[in-house]
């Protein structure tokens, strides 16, 4: 089966320092872009994040500090990726949860004009998750009948992510074959960040996804707690999740809710 493009589709993986979106780093990217005629290109690049690599963290996926010194800081390919990028979809495996948010925030960290929010997201994992519950691996065994060699290398996962998908797409005939409503489908809730701290309702207004005021209005808490801005503004929140919650300050504040 074909994939129906209106845009290139980007399938990538982010090795990293760790899981923490805010303050974590790439180490390796590997992207597979598939253009709407069906040819491919790819690429997998070592990151130096300028912060050590735990050895914890090391010891899933292989790369050490020795591997990445010599490799390029990621402001020194964001322009590159960003023209590579441009114009195109994205697909990962639990990427809506940790890859784009992560992704973003390097993109914002390093002052790229790169609004990856204008794209759609297909998240392999969640389509997964609604159809079998399973692991990449497991996934990869179920969807492809074959085991997944090199797990937790970036280019592997990535590459058996783009073919889970394609067997999803032949073995479910209620899956459409369309980037919109495929990422309609695997996303969870309509998120106004990327990390979903702040979600949209059913009528379209930011709410918060977590904490004390969870389910309420982002406006109406910012004016009955004036502090609670400050708050998440001072605290360990990634950058895109600020500027959303900031944009909707500035929105309210000029009468324009």
């Amino acid at each position: 089966m074909k994939l129906k493009l209106k845009n290139p589709l980007i399938f990538f993986d982010l090795e990293t320092t760790g899981i923490d979106v805010a303050n974590d780093r790439i180490v390796e990217i590997s992207y597979l872009k598939i253009y709407p005629n069906g040819d491919e290109e790819s690429k997998t690049m070592k990151v130096n994040p300028t912060v050590p690599i735990p050895a914890k963290v090391t010891a899933i996926h292989g790369i050490t500090d020795e591997d990445v010194k010599d490799a390029p800081k990621f402001s020194e390919i964001a322009k590159t990726l960003g023209k590579v990028f441009e114009g195109c979809d994205f697909a990962g495996y639990n990427s809506n949860k940790f890859d784009l948010p992560l992704l973003a925030e390097e993109f914002l960290r390093v002052g790229a004009d790169i609004d990856l929010k204008k794209r759609k997201f297909v998240d392999i994992q969640v389509i997964f998750h609604k159809k079998e519950q399973r692991t990449l691996s497991a996934a990869y065994k179920f969807y492809c009948d074959k085991d997944l060699q090199n797990a937790h290398t970036a280019e592997a996962d990535t590459r058996a992510t783009y073919e889970v998908l394609m067997a999803q797409l032949d073995r479910y005939d209620d899956l459409p074959n369309d980037i919109d409503e495929l990422s309609k489908f695997s996303s969870h809730n309509r998120n106004a960040d990327f990390l979903g701290r702040i979600i949209y309702d059913e009528e379209g207004n930011e709410v918060f996804n977590f904490g004390k005021y969870k389910g309420q209005r982002v406006v109406d808490v910012l004016k009955k707690d004036q502090g609670y801005y400050g708050w998440m503004m001072n605290g360990q929140f990634p950058l895109h999740t600020k500027n959303v919650l900031t944009a909707i300050k500035l929105r309210s504040a000029f009468g324009k809710e």
